[in-house]
């Protein structure tokens, strides 16, 4: 598939306000099964200084900085992707990674440790929540320890558990108090899946980005997984939508957790007090 996708993202405060440096990840990532054709960003006002970078994840990122005070702050990006995994299942499972409990061996596991082992985002080890465990356990004797099975299942239970909501500000809520409310946004589900396979013993991934071919999540940004399979490596479950991740989705950041996928981030400079607003419209458009 081949998609252009315009972006556009406006922050207003209700006083000029000067910023601290921001960190845009608006770039889709080049990542073999996803190819960037073409990429353009433009900001009012301009940034007195602009810097392209690749972070620890392979992110594309743009470091701007401000000089002067504003009273609104407008990114745009226009990107085409051509993306190419029509099958998410083209892969072949090492012979040692078919079971749960996975035994890596020591060099894997020594680079897969944060998505292993690290907090996903809220400070505290969701992983090993009570509520969390329980789900992990029953999924597993569900589906008899069969790895792939195990994130099949996953990514259509909780959908099938939680009511989505909207809530395009903040972070992700806990992933037991997403299971107490039974309902959340895209991040909380893709959290919740996250703590599932990590408590599993599954390395996984926080992904923001773009998806088609779901009209209630379509103008907005989208977030799922990824888990690494030994013998696929990285692969997408969508556990708003309660799939595998094909060519419909294009991801944008990658990061062992939220915060560091966020397609902008930064602060104000401190003793400002000011609301913010913000705005934000996508076109994706199958090309």
């Amino acid at each position: 598939m081949r998609y252009r996708i315009t972006h556009k993202t406006d922050y207003r405060y209700s006083a000029p306000v000067r910023l601290q440096p921001h960190t845009i990840r608006l770039c889709p990532r080049n990542d073999g099964t996803q190819w960037l054709q073409q990429f353009e960003l433009s900001l009012s006002p301009n940034a007195s200084q602009q810097t392209y970078w690749l972070d620890a994840y392979g992110n594309i990122c743009l470091q701007v900085k401000f000089s002067e005070p504003m009273a609104s702050l407008h990114i745009q990006t226009v990107s085409e992707v051509t993306t190419t995994r029509d099958n998410p299942f083209d892969y072949v499972s090492e012979p040692w990674a078919l079971q749960l409990p996975v035994d890596y061996p020591s060099s894997l596991a020594a680079q897969l440790y944060p998505y292993l082992n690290a907090p996903i985002g809220w400070g505290t080890d969701d992983a090993i929540a009570p509520e969390i465990v329980a789900m992990t356990q029953s999924i597993r004797q569900e589906v008899d320890h069969n790895v792939g099975f195990f994130l099949t299942q996953l990514a259509q239970i909780i959908p099938q558990k939680c009511d989505y909501q909207q809530r395009l500000e903040g972070p992700p809520q806990a992933p037991a108090l997403t299971l107490a409310q039974q309902s959340g946004t895209c991040r909380d589900f893709t959290v919740l899946y996250m703590a599932v396979c990590r408590a599993a013993g599954l390395a996984a991934r926080f992904v923001s980005g773009y998806q088609q071919g779901d009209l209630a999540q379509a103008t907005d940004l989208h977030a799922w997984a990824e888990v690494y399979v030994p013998g696929g490596g990285w692969r997408g479950f969508d556990p708003t939508l309660g799939l595998a991740v094909s060519d419909r989705h294009i991801a944008l950041a990658v990061a062992v957790d939220p915060k560091q996928a966020a397609p902008v981030s930064g602060v104000l400079e401190p003793g400002q007090r000011v609301e913010t607003t913000l705005e934000s419209d996508i076109n994706l458009e199958a090309i």
